[in-house]
Formats: structure tokens, sequence, C-alpha cells
């Protein structure tokens, strides 16, 4: 990678985001945009994202979760339940390009937010809602979190085909996976507008997305209508996939092409299963795939995974140690791009954050420090165009709160419009 040359803007410099959601699905695909360079203003009740209280902290309203997901961002305070709050951030709507939010439509329409009156209002507003089901269908309306988009999309089931008892994945895969989904959504309807100057409304359900996501593979044979067959691939389905044990340890092994597998069983010794009619090729292991997994376990619990690393390396066979959660700090590959990067918040308390995985030529944005509640709302507010008396007024009200009192109100570089 070229190094950034100082000049140069980010990939979404001068992109203003008002972000309305909050726990994870939302604020993670803020996140992305934020990462190149969107200047993403979080916009959060009196009490903030729950997030903020959520997990370990150092300092109030910054625990862990929020940490995960809202750096490089900016925080307002708005009580959208007061009508002075609610013409505040309209004033915001009108410089805005993306507005982002996650209450249920009804809710957004007795606020006066509803898409038809903020896109009439700013023609060029990319309107994003991201509910957990589609507008118009069976399930619109509900309430949806990780768990639950989980249990629907058949998450807990294909873990109970493989473990024999349904589980829920141990990490926030719906919100987390369509955050991903959002982010790229969010994308296409900025460079079309870029191609026709005008906005549009977009809709992110968790369900279909999440449905989406695992049916890539899980569809299976029922991608075939006229002899449709199981769903469900076989290969990540076996109960036997999983780390393989050694004499000290666990190995990720993945022999994967014929070659692969013909010089595996060679060089194990056990020429014969590389002949094997259940072996030859892709679709007979797929088809017998429980039994290879349970032959291959019973060959490598005979070494070291240190042995097993070398023999992989030496037969360009993909294969991995175990990493624990704790192990990743100190991964080699990790530390040598500059993965983790540390941070000093204002009030002197050391943070480690991870920074964004993707590089571009020329765009550069740093991991900053994710916001206090309310740190930005009178800068924000300012740069709206709202006067220092207005600005007082819904402070004063409670319509408004502020909790940056030592920081300057400069308008950086970065977000000027």
């Amino acid at each position: 990678m070229t190094t950034k040359n100082p000049t140069e803007r980010s990939a979404l410099a001068g992109i203003r985001i008002l972000d309305l959601t909050a726990v994870v699905f939302g604020p993670y695909a803020s996140q992305i945009l934020a990462d190149y360079g969107a200047d993403v203003v979080k916009i959060e009740p009196p009490e903030g994202d729950s997030t903020r209280r959520t997990g370990p902290k150092q300092e109030d309203d910054l625990a862990a979760i929020f940490l995960g997901i809202n750096r490089n961002k900016r925080s307002v305070v708005l009580d959208l339940k007061q009508a002075e709050a609610r013409e505040a951030l309209l004033t915001l709507v009108d410089s805005a390009d993306v507005l982002m939010h996650s209450m249920r439509p009804a809710k957004m329409a007795r606020l006066g937010l509803d898409p038809q009156t903020l896109c009439a209002r700013n023609p060029r507003l990319i309107y994003a809602g991201l509910y957990g089901f589609g507008a118009g269908g069976a399930y619109a309306d509900q309430p949806a979190y990780d768990d639950i988009v989980q249990g629907l999309t058949g998450i807990a089931d294909i873990t109970q085909r493989q473990s024999g008892e349904p589980r829920y994945l141990p990490t926030i895969a719906a919100d987390k996976t369509c955050g991903l989904v959002a982010a790229h959504a969010i994308l296409a309807a900025l460079f079309q507008r870029e191609r026709t100057g005008l906005g549009q409304q977009l809709e992110v359900p968790m369900f279909e997305s999440m449905a989406s996501y695992l049916l890539v593979e899980h569809f299976y044979g029922r991608h075939l209508q006229d002899s449709p067959g199981a769903a469900g691939y076989p290969r990540v389905l076996a109960p036997w996939r999983r780390p393989y044990q050694t004499t000290d340890g666990y190995l990720c092994m993945m022999p994967y092409t014929d070659a692969h597998w013909r010089r595996f069983f060679n060089e194990t010794g056990h020429g014969a299963l590389a002949d094997d009619p259940r072996f030859t090729d892709i679709a007979a292991r797929t088809q017998h795939i429980e039994d290879l997994y349970a032959l291959v376990g019973r060959i490598v619990a005979d070494h070291p995974t240190a042995h097993w690393l070398a023999l992989c390396q030496r037969l360009e066979i993909p294969a991995a140690p175990v990493n624990r959660l704790e192990d990743l700090e100190q991964d080699p590959h990790l530390r040598s791009v500059d993965f983790f990067v540390p941070l000093t918040s204002a009030a002197g308390h050391h943070y480690r954050f991870t920074r964004n995985p993707v590089r571009l030529q020329r765009s550069h944005v740093p991991p900053a420090m994710p916001p206090r509640l309310g740190e930005h709302t009178r800068q924000v507010l300012q740069q709206a165009g709202l006067s220092t008396e207005r600005i007082e007024q819904l402070l004063a009200s409670g319509s408004a709160r502020d909790s940056s009192h030592s920081i300057s109100l400069s308008i950086p570089p970065e977000v000027e419009q």
C-alpha cells in the first residue's frame, strides 16, 4: 500500500450521515461508513445508546460493546419526544446525505420523520430503515433481536444438526451480518445518487438479510425445483467438522482439492485412501464427508500440532493453530499489519481498538475514540446553522444535551461541506 498523501480526502469525505440507530445492527453499519471517512452524527436520546452501559468500562458511558461499534463518530443528544428537538433534527436533515434509523415505521411517522416527509424536504436524502422484518410482510413491525433472527433463519437448526442441541452462534452474527448488508446498501444508494442526483428510501430487514446469508450454501438441494433435495450443505453440517485434536492441542486443517487429499493420504502412510472411491473427488467426499472427517481425526491424533503445521506447509495444504480470543492481540500477522491501535481518551484513559480491516490506496481514516454522550451537540447544531441563542434554549429546555464542556467548537476540515 502507498502512503496517503496528506492532501487527499477520505473516500466518503463530505458525506454526512445522521444515525438514529442503537445497539449493534445499525451502529456497526455506520461505523463501517465512518471508517471510510463519512461524518457520522450519532443522534441519541438523553439516556444514550444502551450499549454505553454494556460490559466493562473505565469511563462513564464508554462501556466495552459501545467502544467496539462507535469509533470515528460524533454524538448529539436530542430528545425527539419534544417538538423543539424534532425541529432541530429537521434542520440537520436539510444538509444530510443519509438518515438511518431502526425504529418502527409507525413510530417514525408519529414523530414526523417518515420517509415521505424527509425525502420531500431533502430530495437528495438516502433514507435507510433498518428493520427486523420487511414492510408488508407477515412479521412487519414486530421487534427483532439477534437471538430471534438466529432462531428464525435456521441457525439454531444447523447447530442442532451438527451437535445434537439447538444453539445460537456465540457471536452477534445476525446484527453484524445485517450491518454489513446495510453498509453496502447505503453505499449503492449513494453511488446511484451520484448518477441521478436523487436520493431514495431503502430498507434492510434482518430476517430476509440473514436468511439470504444462510441459504447461500444451505439451500443446497432445494435449488433444484424439478427434483428438490434436502436443504443443508453436508460438509459443514458434519459433526466431525471441527478442529482436529492433536497430541498437544488442536489443529485447523483444510485439504480441499483432489491434489490436497492425495498428498495428505500418501504422506501420512494411508495411500490406499487416496484411491478409495469414497474420497477421489469432491462429489464423493461430500457424500461421505462424515467418514472422511472421522478418518482424518484419527490420523491427526497421533502427532503434535507443530508436526502437522510443518507437514501442511510443505504439502501446501491450508492449516493453522487454534487461537484463543486472548491470543489475537499477539498473533504475528495481526501485529505485523498494525491491526490493533492504541488510543488515549481526553480523560487520559488508555484503550485498544481494531482498525478498519480494509485498506484503500487513496483513503485513510485512522481510528478515533468513540464519542462521549452528547459530546458534539453544540458543534453539530452550530454547524447546521442554529444560532447560539437557539442552541442554549434547546439545552435549557432539555430538548438537547451537551457534555462537551472542554472541546473546541471549530468544525474539523474533514467534515466541512
